[in-house]
């Protein structure tokens, strides 16, 4: 991919913990967590971007969503380049039941399956677990 991609990202942040999914590289066998949104199509704000990738991922709205700033993400994924410029937000969801959830399986549009988790802030600090994109452990304290 030769393109820089606009997304949108949401933390909903809970008792010191993120909501998040669960990636693994298979070049570098490294499991990883980044939080629930994706791609910003053209016409569409980040707010609206994300909403919608929340929607069609939990089937939940979000309220008191507040933009909290902006990362460039450079990065190797499965030795493939990517570039992004991401949103960040958090927010609350409305669908109360999903907080109490350890785990929550999303299909993706493609068919894919992915896990979602809530994980504490503290597994990122203490380096037992890797958060992306990069910058954004730091965006959150």
């Amino acid at each position: 991919m030769s393109h820089i991609r606009p997304i949108a990202l949401c933390v909903f942040k809970n008792n010191n913990r993120i909501l998040v999914f669960e990636g693994h590289d298979s070049v570098r066998n490294e499991t990883f967590y980044r939080p629930l949104g994706g791609g910003i199509e053209f016409g569409e704000s980040g707010e609206i971007a994300v909403r919608r990738e929340i929607m069609e991922e939990l089937h939940s709205e979000i309220r008191e969503l507040e933009h909290l700033g902006f990362l460039e993400n450079i990065f190797v994924n499965n030795g493939n380049t990517g570039h992004e410029i991401v949103m960040i937000y958090d927010g609350a969801l409305t669908k109360a039941e999903l907080y109490d959830q350890a785990e929550i399986e999303v299909i993706e549009s493609n068919g894919e399956r992915i896990r979602v988790v809530w994980k504490s802030l503290h597994e990122f600090e203490e380096g037992k677990s890797i958060l992306y994109p990069d910058g954004l452990l730091e965006m959150l304290k």
